[in-house]
């Protein structure tokens, strides 16, 4: 995208801007590869045991990027201890949700259900914060939730109900709920708190939630299982070592359609891996929903400037 000068001239972009959208795709690519770990993981282990290793093997990387940047100790100190804990829990939840999703769904439905959450938080600030959005941003509100139903309609349309799709539906919804809950939370702390430091503070915590449930029983840790667990942690981790440094490089707003591109992500490793596309219905349930959610975020965009 290029700049214009005073002038009239046409300005190249500064590298720093394309080395943010390389690593904006870089990271979105990275969960996309993190989110197949879980699939493929979720075949013998328990979610709660995907989530403490894919938090707790995120911790190495995390650690390392921020001793780099000359923040480790010292940028774990904070002064919203509780700020952490709040974004912490909904992220966990939200983990949960997302896991639970994955273990049911083809990766490309999982992803276009996380595109959800801005949808829901229209929902949340007309009903409790008396928020009046436009009427385009309604709409694609409404077409969204209707994604959701097409999603929904060949596991339903058939002779015998598929509950798994059902399932994985509903927790993607759920997911996206505590998703948005979880972003408020963010955008909270990032006025007073590094990136590197409230990443953290979540790996922490979903670490040590996840390995409470060890007691209700975990999968042996061998062989390939132990190979995508330890795959959805170090993918995890890098991941929000690049999208960190990509929005220290690059808008915000530059940035944001580029998270579009997990949708490409996921149907390539669906069908790379599993040989499977989504069946009509549902991939243009999650057309609308990814539309949608394009709609919604330059909609808000507009409405800041």
């Amino acid at each position: 995208m290029g700049l214009t000068s005073s002038s009239g001239a046409s300005i190249a972009p500064p590298p720093s801007l394309f080395a943010g959208i390389g690593l904006r795709i870089l990271a979105t690519g990275l969960f996309a590869f993190m989110s197949l770990c879980v699939r493929l993981a979720s075949v013998e282990a328990p979610v709660g045991q995907i989530m403490f290793w894919r938090s707790a093997v995120a911790l190495m990387p995390i650690v390392a990027y921020l001793a780099v940047r000359g923040q480790f100790p010292g940028g774990l100190r904070t002064r919203y201890p509780f700020g952490h804990v709040k974004r912490s829990l909904f992220g966990f939840v939200a983990m949960a949700f997302s896991f639970l999703s994955l273990s049911y769904l083809p990766l490309a439905l999982a992803a276009a259900l996380g595109f959800l959450a801005p949808l829901l938080v229209i929902s949340i600030a007309v009903l409790f914060l008396h928020e009046r959005p436009g009427f385009l941003v309604v709409l694609a509100a409404l077409v969204g939730f209707a994604g959701v139903g097409f999603m929904l309609l060949p596991a339903l349309a058939g002779p015998s109900l598929d509950m798994g799709t059902v399932i994985g539906v509903g927790a993607g919804i759920a997911m996206a709920a505590t998703t948005a809950a979880a972003k408020i939370e963010i955008k909270r702390l990032t006025a007073t708190e590094p990136p590197g430091t409230i990443a953290f503070y979540f790996a922490l915590v979903c670490a040590v939630g996840g390995l409470t449930t060890a007691p209700f029983g975990w999968a042996a840790t061998d062989g390939a299982t132990l190979a995508w667990l330890v795959g959805a942690g170090l993918t995890g981790g890098l991941a929000h070592i690049a999208m960190t440094e990509a929005i220290a490089r690059a808008p915000v707003s530059t940035l944001a359609p580029f998270e579009y591109t997990a949708m490409l992500w996921a149907m390539g490793f669906d069908l790379l891996v599993f040989g499977l596309l989504p069946v009509p219905l549902s991939l243009l349930g999650a057309g609308l929903i990814v539309g949608a959610a394009a709609v919604v975020a330059v909609g808000e965009r507009k409405r800041r400037s």
